[in-house]
């Protein structure tokens, strides 16, 4: 495979170290005994349910998905569908996706090869990485990054390099993107819409991540999970863009958008010679699940335009709801634009450690919001430690009670 803009060939990886050769370095999972640490989420998780908090730390709405989705995967329950699927996903969803993206975005895609099904997004992104990455290799993320992607990256052994998203607008600087970039470089991962930061990144942008990538031969990988849940910005898939289609992994998900996160449902897609060799990583993991909720699923993503924008609608309501109470008890804000998270800045509180704050919350005043800075490496933690991240996909009068906590978090203090 070539790239017009490259000249470059584009090449899968030769043979991939032995498992007994890769560690976890960088990744964050031991502490300094040498133990495996507890993640952020686990931590704050267990803090909030042993002080009756209300939990805006993890990101799963407390609301099902639509009835007739719910009722699709029972039937397929009642009707036998429970062995394994194929582990490329059952034909049925890959027809769906593949509509899907030719409907929304315009994206041709051939369900028997250019589409895989997985456990969810985080496997896909697992599957792509082991697959394509190795020790030597470069992989490129924005930072903040969702956490499991430096955990993933360290088991591949490749070595894991950082552009910082600056605030208020949490962009990238176009000097220190593209000093980023190296020979070395084999992955560019980029969330979009940006977990934690709420950012949409515009057009501009992205296509300028492509021609880079495009020069240092990268492949890109997309987790795009929150496609459907922006709000003032428009979401542009990377694979639309002029030079990305056959060098860019697509990955999303049902659970975000359909409220099912426990179903576990996510989708890759993109040139067959990079979606055979991520199918190939992924036979060694789970090889298959689901199987009746991926036929609900494939009914989901054939629902009516008015459901997606409605979703989006009735979650922008919520984020403002839930961003004039964290206004009201003293934080800066930071406006998403798409996902279901908020940015707060715990500064204008004298607190200099997010972290900290995140800790007392749940028995201070029974919410709780999880720290930025796990999300980063060193500098980025120190760039972000003011910091925290809370949930706004929780029902209106969850919401509304979190507020009313929040609104005496100064006289608490």
């Amino acid at each position: 495979m070539t790239d017009s803009n490259a000249g470059t060939p584009l090449t899968l990886s030769g043979s991939a170290p032995a498992p007994w050769q890769r560690t976890a370095a960088g990744a964050n999972l031991l502490g300094p005994d040498g133990a495996l640490g507890t993640v952020i989420f686990e931590e704050i998780t267990g803090l909030a349910a042993r002080h009756g908090a209300i939990n805006l730390g993890q990101g799963f709405p407390d609301e099902d998905g639509p009835a007739p989705v719910l009722e699709a995967a029972r039937d397929a329950i009642a009707s036998g569908h429970n062995q394994y699927a194929p582990g490329q996903g059952l034909p049925v969803l890959r027809e769906a996706i593949a509509a899907h993206q030719e409907r929304f975005y315009g994206l041709h895609l051939d369900p028997a090869t250019e589409i895989t099904v997985s456990t969810g997004a985080t496997e896909a992104i697992a599957s792509a990485l082991l697959a394509l990455c190795g020790p030597g290799d470069e992989v490129l993320t924005f930072e903040p990054f969702y956490d499991s992607y430096g955990a993933v990256i360290g088991l591949t052994g490749a070595d894991h390099v950082t552009v910082p998203l600056h605030a208020p607008d949490f962009l990238p600087d176009d000097e220190q993107l593209a000093a980023a970039f190296s020979d070395r470089t084999r992955v560019v991962l980029i969330n979009n819409p940006h977990n934690p930061t709420g950012t949409v990144f515009p057009a501009e942008l992205l296509q300028r991540v492509v021609d880079l990538a495009a020069r240092h031969s990268a492949v890109i990988v997309t987790d795009e999970v929150y496609e459907h849940l922006t709000f003032e910005a428009p979401h542009v898939p990377v694979a639309t863009l002029d030079g990305a289609a056959e060098r860019t992994l697509t990955i999303s998900s049902a659970g975000k958008t359909f409220s099912v996160t426990g179903w576990k449902v996510g989708w890759l897609s993109g040139p067959a010679q990079l979606v055979a060799a991520v199918r190939t990583v992924k036979s060694y993991l789970s090889y298959t699940s689901g199987t009746p909720f991926q036929i609900a699923v494939a009914q989901a993503l054939a629902l009516p335009t008015s459901f997606f924008t409605g979703t989006a609608a009735v979650l922008g309501t919520k984020r403002d709801l839930l961003s004039e109470g964290l206004r009201a008890a003293g934080l800066g804000v930071y406006r998403p634009q798409g996902t279901y998270f908020v940015l707060a800045d715990v500064a204008p509180l004298g607190f200099e450690d997010a972290t900290e704050l995140a800790r007392r919350l749940p028995e201070l005043i029974g919410v709780a919001a999880i720290p930025v800075a796990p999300f980063c490496h060193d500098e980025g933690a120190e760039r972000t430690r003011t910091l925290l991240r809370f949930a706004f996909c929780k029902k209106t009068d969850v919401l509304t009670e979190a507020a009313d906590r929040l609104a005496k978090l100064g006289a608490a203090l």
